[in-house]
């Protein structure tokens, strides 16, 4: 079976977070899907500008808990463009068995309770 590597982690992240915006009505301006590029999206809502990052976070790390001081830095970038700042923690496990990593061929479940301003 195929480990999901960190990429096609993030990937999934990136897609789960990104239908959650586009469900919520935000345009995206811009996407960046490769691991260690921040913002992921950039996106408009309201003529308001949003910085969203995104980490896939797998089992047992908790999705809500982030680097704080990375964070504050991509606020701090993003206030140069009178844009908000917000993280988005996907956590990610296998279905079967939280303990075994996340494959192409098995299920996986979803902890993600969308995004947090910083």
């Amino acid at each position: 079976m195929a480990e999901l590597n960190k990429q096609e982690l993030h990937n999934l992240a990136m897609n789960i977070v990104g239908k959650d915006l586009e469900d919520n009505g935000y345009e995206f301006l811009g996407v960046n899907s490769k691991l260690k590029r921040n913002p992921q999206f950039v996106a408009l809502k309201d003529k308001k500008l949003h910085f969203v990052i995104v980490r896939a976070i797998t089992y047992p790390e908790n999705p809500k808990d982030f680097d704080r001081i990375f964070m504050e830095s991509m606020k701090e970038h993003a206030l140069k463009f009178n844009a908000r700042t917000f993280y988005a923690g996907v956590g990610l496990a296998n279905s079967l068995d939280y303990e075994k990593p996340i494959t192409s061929e098995e299920d996986y479940v979803v902890n993600y309770n969308g995004w947090q301003e910083i």
